[in-house]
């Protein structure tokens, strides 16, 4: 349902077959109401939230101009338009997956045979791809601004008046003055349009800010996506509800009349904003608040049921969320063979890009790597970027094939298998581990975490005290009767349990040679996390190492030295992250590359632009700083896109669970202190002969 492909470079779609199969069955499984615009997927997405007016640049408009013309008048027609668009897009992307798929057939047989003839093909048919890749992600880029620069917007001059329609069954459309409402400032000439001093949004009230969704341009300016991150600073989730479903019902009776009017705009534009909102966030609004829930399928069911099977496809979107909430339904119902096309399409497509890829991950930060830690990190840096996702064989062979250690009871097994493993493939299986846990989270998780406990240097609230304790009262910044999702302690409370596990095995190692070998292992498997941009599970790794009771360990000083220079260049992404909120969306890599941010180091930025007012001297809110937090916040959808692909390891993932599980509550300390290769050993013979010697001499002194 959601579509988060749009931005400069032409970031990857992950739903452009399914798209090309709903167009064909539209007239079907949508909205069949000839006066209400084709609901199809609503949501802006990610995209619209990060880039705002950027996302559509000057080749987006020059394109739809000229798309759809008649040859005889060389009158634009938006059918037209539509039409032309959409068999574009159909052809492209047929051609397109069928391009894939030749490619891994090619891939395939280079690898058995090793023909000079395959080889020479396929960088050719590597630089078609790219090509066609750019060309299709256009197309739908085109796509997306048709449908968002739709006519259900209205002027500025009658938002005061879409406010009113609420509470009277008739509008006075004349126009009003808005500075009550909204606040503006003047810009120079946008880059996207030829207009000169546009008017750029400042601050409003809860009133005002809702009813600038109705806006001609709140799509395309990123406005609406904005708003479904950030709302709930200044209104509830009951209060949005209740504004929308008030301008529904005092237009419903005149929606199906001229179009044109305002009345029909703001019909359609609230269906358009309740579905995008159903579509974003429906796990952190309706699947955590069952009356708000309740509110609206009531609503739809009594008001909306006779708007010729739109009622039905809204309640049936809503138990779509409901079942992948739970993670029992598809993406989207209706398409059940195209999605999966589309999922293995879209995973071909991610491999594929890790292949063509001409930069090394590494090369992504500023801070001066070491040259290597041997014939392990050259082993290490040639998998970095294979294509081995685009195979169907598996990107690893299971340790458990070829031990005969049985991982039924972890607990008993101890460190073994994580020394039989190699950091790849540890790295590989913890970093689908928490993609699982980073998959479940949602922008919004990151919003007002003071109130969740979360605080700097403390990863998650105390483990004496449970969430349900943890006082909303102090540092609230959402409305006092908003509920807020608290997933984010989840989210930390596991990273804080990977930190603790990685502590724990080091200190219950029983010589100072084990503990070199599982600092190494530990060292070299952050190092792959961060170089595969998984920064989640590295900077937990850190944290691990950190701990100052493994800091003091004799082990450190007899560790290899180019082993020990990872640590300081953890330290040093560990700085990296912290120095910018948006330094891992530089570039076009994260469009291509799988990412995990750390949890923590993200609200952490979170909670700084979070510091100081929300409001200005005249009570309006500040929308510059709202846009700017949710900006910051779209990036964990942006990175959600592309997943990893390595193949699981079932029996290694369980393990890894088991042995985290069983130290997540451990006291560091008190395991340290019933091992003896935890403490700096003095040599035992010369130290008691010297002792001896002076008791000796000491003695004689006294006879």
């Amino acid at each position: 349902l959601q579509s988060n492909g749009c931005g400069p470079g032409f970031a990857e779609e992950n739903t452009s077959s399914e798209e090309q199969d709903t167009i064909k069955i539209s007239g079907k499984s949508c909205l069949a109401s000839p006066n209400l615009p084709d609901f199809c997927g609503c949501s802006p997405g990610w995209s619209s939230a990060f880039y705002g007016a950027e996302c559509f640049d000057s080749e987006v408009h020059s394109y739809l101009k000229n798309l759809g013309k008649q040859k005889s008048s060389e009158s634009q027609n938006i059918d037209a338009k539509k039409v032309e668009l959409e068999q574009l897009l159909m052809m492209e992307t047929k051609n397109y997956r069928k391009t894939i798929k030749f490619y891994q057939k090619l891939l395939q047989k280079e690898r058995r045979s090793k023909g000079p003839e395959t080889k020479s093909m396929l960088p050719k048919l590597r630089g078609q791809l790219q090509e066609m890749k750019s060309k299709v992600q256009f197309l739908e880029l085109v796509k997306k601004y048709m449908m968002y620069a739709e006519q259900w917007g209205v002027e500025s001059y009658v938002l005061p008046a879409v406010i009113h329609s609420g509470k009277a069954d008739t509008m006075d459309v004349a126009p009003m003055d808005e500075s009550s409402l909204l606040l503006y400032y003047n810009t120079e000439k946008h880059q996207c349009n030829n207009q000169n001093g546009v008017r750029v949004l400042q601050a409003g009230t809860p009133l005002g800010l809702m009813a600038y969704l109705y806006s001609r341009n709140a799509f395309l300016e990123g406005y609406v996506q904005q708003f479904l991150y950030t709302f709930r600073y200044f209104c509830t989730q009951e209060e949005f509800l209740q504004f929308l479903l008030d301008r529904i019902s005092s237009t419903l009776s005149s929606a199906n009349l001229d179009p044109s009017t305002s009345l029909t705009k703001i019909c359609n534009r609230s269906f358009y904003i309740l579905q995008a909102w159903i579509e974003d966030c429906y796990s952190v609004d309706f699947a955590t608040n069952t009356d708000l829930l309740g509110t609206l399928k009531e609503f739809i069911s009594s008001k909306v049921a006779s708007l010729n099977g739109y009622g039905e496809r809204l309640l049936s979107l809503l138990e779509d969320a409901s079942a992948r909430k739970s993670g029992s339904a598809d993406l989207c119902s209706g398409v059940g063979k195209c999605e999966e096309e589309s999922e293995e399409g879209r995973k071909t497509l991610h491999s594929l890009c890790k292949k063509l890829s001409e930069d090394v991950s590494r090369k992504n930060f500023y801070w001066k790597l070491s040259k290597g830690v041997g014939p392990i990190a050259q082993y290490q840096r040639e998998w970095l970027h294979t294509g081995s996702a685009v195979l169907p064989k598996p990107c690893c062979s299971s340790f458990t094939e070829e031990s005969s250690v049985s991982l039924a009871r972890a607990d008993e097994v101890g460190p073994v298998l994580l020394m039989e493993c190699s950091a790849q493939q540890l790295c590989w299986q913890l970093t689908l581990l928490q993609q699982e846990v980073f998959n479940k989270c949602h922008p919004v998780h990151f919003l007002n975490s003071r109130a969740l406990g979360v605080k700097d240097k403390c990863v998650a609230v105390p483990k004496a005290v449970s969430a349900e304790t943890v006082s909303l009262k102090v540092c609230n910044l959402f409305l006092s009767k908003c509920i807020q999702d608290q997933y984010l302690l989840q989210l930390l409370k596991n990273a804080d349990s990977i930190s603790t596990w990685v502590a724990a095995e080091i200190v219950t190692c029983h010589t100072t040679k084990r503990q070199v070998s599982l600092l190494s292992k530990f060292l070299l498997i952050a190092k792959c996390c961060y170089e595969q941009r998984n920064f989640a599970t590295a900077m937990q790794i850190l944290t691990g190492l950190e701990n100052l009771i493994v800091r003091q360990l004799p082990a450190w000083k007899i560790l290899p030295a180019k082993v020990a220079e990872i640590m300081e260049e953890l330290k040093a992404v560990e700085v990296f992250l912290k120095s910018d909120s948006l330094c891992l969306m530089e570039g076009d890599r994260f469009k291509t590359l799988p990412t995990i941010p750390s949890a923590h180091v993200l609200a952490m930025h979170v909670q700084q632009l979070e510091t100081g007012g929300f409001t200005m001297t005249n009570g309006a809110h500040k929308w510059t700083k709202l846009r700017n937090i949710a900006k910051v916040v779209s990036q964990v959808h942006a990175f959600q896109e592309n997943p990893y692909t390595y193949a699981p390891d079932f029996k290694l993932q369980s393990y890894l669970r088991q042995r985290i599980t069983h130290f997540k509550d451990a006291d560091i300390s008190a395991l340290a202190a019933d091992n003896c290769a935890n403490f700096h050993q003095i040599p035992a013979e010369k130290h008691s002969r010297k002792i001896q010697d002076t008791l000796r001499k000491m003695k004689a002194t006294f006879q």
